[in-house]
């Protein structure tokens, strides 16, 4: 029994960090779920979730139902997910109101060791998975480059953002944070869990359920065909959105949101141009130690999942 409840404890806290993780837009759920070892039962058991889930629950009873999609193991994780994703959005979205250039560069160290991580996944890299990687950072490229901030979304656009997002959260490489954040609805998701606009959040929730169940199956099978080549189009992806979360950033243009002046579209600028731009101080060097701690808390968790994975093993050898 007490072995039973340290599993699922430990479980609840992995949830916590993927929830964490998938609050900014730099590191993956995913990834968190790869390097702490249940990916490959997060994406069994969300794989088992479909229309034979029914027939089992009416022919076979609820416990059998529960048990044949792994239900405990889904809602212990996803309920340390939740507690993550609500506590932190708060702090996330006055954070980045307060001290912009920090927290942007905090998620740029983030997603420089998630490439050093992703990087890490791959045996050998093929011409094939150079050009993947090249793509990959292309279309991110373009895509932030046309990215507008978008305000008063209505409840379908909402409803798709988390159809999309969430199938961000079972690849290791991309976050749905980052696929908001180039969708243009980062801050009007994150605004919506901090102030708890329950319809927002619900239709975002009921998106996300569908994307989830659409399109598990689909990415499951990617990553078991063409595996290689799909970590390095992530990669290639991470690469790119380097340029969206750049810490300096020029104002091109601005919108009215709930009766305050926000930026709409930016462009990276040098922090030395962006110091003359607007008058202030530029944070360059405390901002680069924002970098290295993200950089530094990635490659920690790399190595603690490392490290209690070759322990585990040495323990089953003895």
């Amino acid at each position: 029994m007490t072995s039973t409840i340290k599993k699922y404890l430990l479980l609840f806290f992995k949830g916590l960090a993927m929830g964490a993780a998938d609050v900014v837009p730099g590191v993956s759920g995913g990834t968190i779920a790869f390097i702490t070892g249940i990916y490959q039962e997060l994406i069994d058991s969300i794989k088992s979730v479909g229309p034979n889930t029914v027939v089992v629950l009416f022919r076979e009873g609820p416990l059998a139902c529960w048990k044949s999609f792994n239900g405990t193991f889904l809602i212990v994780l996803l309920a340390g997910i939740a507690c993550s994703v609500l506590s932190l959005a708060r702090l996330i979205s006055d954070l980045l109101h307060s001290q912009p250039v920090l927290i942007w560069s905090f998620f740029f160290g983030l997603i420089v060791a998630s490439i050093v991580h992703m990087a890490r996944q791959m045996p050998h890299w093929r011409i094939v998975d150079l050009a993947g990687l090249l793509c990959g950072a292309v279309f991110v490229l373009f895509l932030s480059s046309n990215t507008l901030t978008v305000h008063n979304p209505s409840m379908w656009v909402v409803f798709f953002s988390g159809a999309i997002a969430i199938c961000a959260m079972i690849l290791p490489g991309i976050s749905g944070s980052f696929i908001l954040l180039l969708m243009g609805m980062y801050q009007s998701i994150i605004g919506a869990i901090k102030d708890l606009d329950l319809l927002v959040i619900a239709t975002f929730g009921s998106g996300a359920a569908l994307g989830l169940l659409g399109f598990s199956r689909f990415l499951s099978w990617l990553l078991h065909r063409y595996y290689q080549l799909t970590i390095a189009v992530l990669t290639g992806f991470l690469l790119g959105s380097l340029y969206v979360v750049w810490p300096w950033k020029q104002v091109l243009s601005t919108a009215l949101r709930h009766g305050e002046e926000v930026a709409v579209l930016q462009k990276p600028v040098s922090p030395f141009v962006y110091s003359e731009l607007y008058r202030v101080d530029s944070q360059w060097l405390i901002a680069i130690v924002f970098m290295l701690v993200g950089c530094l808390l990635v490659l920690g968790l790399e190595w603690f999942a490392t490290a209690s994975a070759d322990l585990a093993e040495e323990k089953g050898n003895d």
